[in-house]
């Protein structure tokens, strides 16, 4: 199949939603990955994307048939302060497939010129950036967290002009949608209440048809959205995921992860981490995340206040009344997951004391998140293995009180050691992207056009569950003159 199914929903919306834009011509596209696996998924042609024509089209050199090329309109909070107008600058919709699931979904090129949100930047992405987003876009899929993903990433033969001169690239980004809470706050801003409406209708239908069965269907899309969001800044808790730039139009309506900037997982635990080069007060730190997230809800509220209620006093105080369950629901999504990530099959009172507990412990020790739970997991069946987690710890002494009262919880429950170790296993994973990693890999692409170490991390971050002996390195932390402290947005 050479042809793409394209549907446009969005932009069937009124114009005042988006600017029709063409894709700006590259010099020689050449591919560097396509995923095969979103390929399938989608029901598109691998054989045909793979071939000249379909690089031109992942490109942006040739707009297929049926596509409609959009730059979507949006305001945003950036750092807390609002800027009324921001919109797609370097990223063109071409619209929407419907995948084998039944599952609409944007595909989009990110990278692909100047657009006329674009404020003066080129519209282009540099290698590095591009290779970023495929790489943690596509381990947060594997570690099955909702995320946006790469469907593919081609080097355009231009250089763009950033501090440097670097090779530019396009990645073509595939989400369930791009609308964001920046979008309402576009419409809001200029008190368009019909814009508002109207967006909100569309995202009902797209995203959350059951908003629509109630008396108050824009209350329950903002329950939903709250239930959404909770839920996904949990997830990057547990996986000691750090989002570095928590903007309202960073933040999906549909609840995926989504514009992997500054972003970075963590390797020692520390809730006060930053890694964004922007982010000098550390708003955006590993531990804010979920205030962020629900400070970024709170806007949203706000927006949809004129179709929520008539009177305004009754549509803020069903909005507070809505917001009031974040937390609970943060809390109530993190706690199961460390239960889970503890090996915990019964819910007692004190698991919260514990599970703080332990966090304490691994900040005071600087142990790393990832491989103290994965070690952990290997306690629940022996102690022959407890060595191996405490050397983590510059303090083991304070972590092995620890172990004895997470062993004195789990012999309160039926199941066997082996049980618990496997459920553990598969929720504790052994491979994440890791900072230092994720640099080398750009170094060698922008430095040497040498791709095999993309490959390969992207082999392994794709099962980072398994043990994957001929990789083990890959699940080493950085030693000391390997850490990288600093991420940026690269745009």
């Amino acid at each position: 199949m050479s042809e793409i199914a394209f549907d446009h929903s969005y932009s069937r919306l009124p114009d005042k939603f988006f600017i029709r834009t063409l894709p700006t011509p590259v010099a020689s596209p050449r591919l560097i990955k396509l995923n095969f696996d979103l390929v399938f998924q989608l029901g598109l042609d691998d054989r045909w994307l793979s071939s000249a024509e379909g690089i031109d089209m992942l490109a942006g050199n040739n707009v297929p048939r049926g596509a409609n090329p959009i730059a979507t309109a949006y305001a945003g909070h950036q750092f807390g302060h609002f800027v009324p107008q921001l919109g797609d600058g370097r990223a063109i919709l071409l619209g929407e497939v419907i995948d084998r699931g039944g599952v609409r979904r944007d595909i989009q090129l990110k990278g692909a010129g100047r657009t006329p949100f674009s404020r003066g930047g080129d519209g282009r992405a540099a290698l590095g950036p591009v290779l970023r987003e495929y790489i943690l876009s596509e381990a947060m899929n594997a570690l099955r967290i909702p995320t946006t993903r790469a469907l593919a990433a081609v080097l355009t033969g231009e250089t763009v002009a950033r501090e440097m001169f670097l090779p530019g690239a396009v990645i073509t980004r595939v989400a369930s949608s791009h609308i964001r809470i920046g979008t309402f706050q576009f419409f809001a801003a200029g008190g368009d209440i019909e814009a508002v409406r109207a967006l909100a209708d569309h995202v009902i239908a797209r995203h959350y048809p059951e908003a629509a069965v109630g008396e108050m269907p824009y209350l329950s899309l903002l329950a939903a959205v709250i239930e959404a969001q909770a839920s996904l800044v949990a997830q990057w808790m547990l996986a000691g995921f750090i989002h570095g730039v928590m903007n309202t139009d960073n933040m999906s309506i549909a609840g995926e992860t989504i514009d992997y900037g500054p972003c970075a997982f963590l390797d020692n635990y520390d809730p006060a981490a930053v890694f964004s080069s922007i982010d000098h007060a550390g708003r955006y730190a590993y531990g804010n995340q979920g205030p962020i997230a629900l400070w970024n809800l709170v806007r949203l509220a706000e927006s949809l206040l004129p179709v929520l209620a008539d009177d305004q006093d009754t549509a803020v105080s069903l909005s507070q009344n809505a917001l009031a369950t974040f937390d609970a629901q943060f809390q109530t999504v993190f706690i199961t997951g460390m239960r889970r990530k503890l090996g915990l099959f019964i819910e007692e009172e004190d698991d919260l004391t514990l599970i703080k507990e332990l966090l304490d412990t691994m900040t005071k020790s600087q142990a790393d998140f990832t491989l103290t739970f994965r070690y952990l997991s290997h306690c629940a069946e022996t102690v022959n293995d407890d060595e191996k987690v405490l050397n983590l710890f510059t303090e083991p002494s304070a972590f092995r009180k620890w172990l004895a009262r997470w062993r004195s919880r789990i012999s309160r429950e039926p199941q066997a050691g082996f049980e618990r170790q496997t459920a553990m296993l598969h929720v504790n994973p052994l491979f994440i992207p890791r900072n230092h990693r994720v640099e080398a890999v750009i170094a060698a692409a922008v430095q040497n056009n040498d791709f095999r170490p993309f490959e390969e991390l992207l082999t392994v971050v794709g099962e980072p569950f398994e043990d994957q002996p001929e990789f083990a390195h890959y699940a080493k932390p950085p030693a000391i003159h390997e850490r990288v402290v600093e991420t940026f947005c690269g745009t």
